[in-house]
This record gives C-alpha cells, sequence and structure tokens, in this order.
C-alpha cells in the first residue's frame, strides 16, 4: 500500500495536560469543556474556514502524538476483559488517529472557539469536517458489546465526602478544588473496579484507591449507589 505522509494544519488547545483528566467520550463525564482550534497561518485557512459557521457540530481529525505504540487488544476503561482495538476508541492504534465531534461555538480568523472537547492539550489537528445530522446519526444502531455500558451509565452514585477531605479541599485554589472533585467523579460515577487506566486500586483493608496526578484518594463504598471520599493526600 502506499504511503500516506500527512502535516498537521495546526494544534488544538484544551484544558486537559495528561490522560487522565480527558473525558472517555466528549462531554460525557459531566462537564463539556471548551478548546481552541488553531490552524497555521500563511496557508490561506481562513479561506477554508468560509461557510464553516453555519454548523452546529464540526468532526475533528487529530494525532494521538503522545502514543509510541499500537495494541491488537486493549482494555477499555468501560470493560472488564480486553477487546479487540478495532472495536474500541482506544487511542493504541495502528496510524495513531482521532476522531471527535464537539459544537462549534465561534470563528476568529484562524482561530475555531469549541465545545465537548476531550483531546490533549497541543494535540496535532489534520482536518475539519461538518457534521451532518441527516446522514451521520443513527441512535438505533447497534454497539456490539459497549450496549452494556448503557445500563450502567444510568446508573448514578452518589458522593460523600469526609470533613477532613472538605478541609484539604478547601484549603486549595478554588479551581483546583473543582478539577479534583470533577475528576473524582467522573473516575467513579460508574464503575469503581480496579483499573489501570482509571488508575483504580484495593487496599488491604478493602477500601479503595484512586490515583489522580501527584494525590491519592482513598474511597469506600456504602450499599452500590454511595461513595465516600474518606481521605486524600499526596503520593
Amino acid at each position: 500500500m502506499a504511503e500516506l505522509i500527512l502535516h498537521p494544519i495546526g494544534v488544538i488547545r484544551t484544558p486537559f495536560i495528561d490522560k487522565y483528566a480527558a473525558p472517555r467520550q466528549p462531554g460525557t463525564d459531566g462537564e463539556s469543556a471548551v478548546g481552541k482550534v488553531v490552524l497555521e497561518k500563511g496557508h490561506n485557512f481562513e479561506q477554508a474556514l468560509n461557510d464553516l459557521n453555519g454548523f452546529e457540530k464540526i468532526w475533528l481529525i487529530y494525532q494521538f502524538d503522545r502514543n509510541t505504540n499500537w495494541k491488537p487488544k486493549v482494555l477499555p476503561p468501560r470493560s472488564d476483559i480486553k477487546r479487540g482495538v478495532f472495536a474500541t476508541r482506544s487511542p493504541h492504534r495502528p496510524n495513531p488517529l482521532g476522531l471527535s465531534v464537539v459544537t462549534l461555538l465561534e470563528i476568529r480568523g484562524r482561530t475555531l472557539i469549541v465545545e465537548g472537547v476531550d483531546m490533549l492539550d497541543k494535540t496535532p489537528l489534520f482536518d475539519i469536517k461538518p457534521y451532518l445530522s441527516a446522514t451521520e446519526s443513527f441512535p438505533e444502531a447497534r454497539m456490539g458489546w459497549a450496549s452494556d455500558t448503557v445500563e450502567k451509565d444510568n446508573h448514578q452514585r452518589t458522593f460523600t465526602y469526609d470533613k477532613n477531605v472538605v478541609k484539604k479541599l478547601e484549603g486549595l485554589p478554588f479551581q483546583e478544588q473543582h478539577h479534583i472533585r470533577a475528576h473524582i467523579e467522573k473516575m467513579l460515577q460508574f464503575d469503581i473496579r480496579p483499573h489501570p487506566y482509571k488508575r483504580i486500586s484495593v487496599l488491604s483493608d478493602g477500601s479503595y484507591m484512586l490515583a489522580y496526578k501527584t494525590l491519592r484518594i482513598t474511597f469506600s463504598m456504602q450499599g452500590t449507589d454511595s461513595v465516600i471520599i474518606t481521605d486524600i493526600r499526596p503520593a
């Protein structure tokens, strides 16, 4: 097969510095993050963006540039068994190409303001395409093994924070408090089982630990619906 050489046309700026902070899919984790798509100058991309502002949704095609290898079978965050990589959205692919649909909020020259980003900051962008709801939406289509996750997504858990945890969080800047709480509840809302991608492990006393950046969050379960955050400390 002929080799295809791709050249980035721009970069995607997002709030997500590491893979553990990024959403699993756009808009699925309680927040819909806003980002920017900044196209390279000197290529007449301003004209290429003509007429795009009439579309509410757009596809972004980009590179998983922080992956160095691919895996034929991967362990998705919502599965307890490995799946063929082509049956997942894993970034560990033979050609590290990502595809996400985002909401187009505004176009400012060569910069697009978008909502619902799920990629890491400074991700190289290869292409932009309009999303066509009339031909690209099939809500009744079968979803294979992923159908099992729909029922889990409809199951909501409640979160309680020990007063000592609340005190520790209140000692942090407000934005950092918000990010930590959002990450905890995103990771534990649907599945608390130990998982290397989610960085969840079981402790010797039967409680659980969630690793987030340099923090270690200890939690326990009360029944199946209530998560109790018991401690938060540096690694």
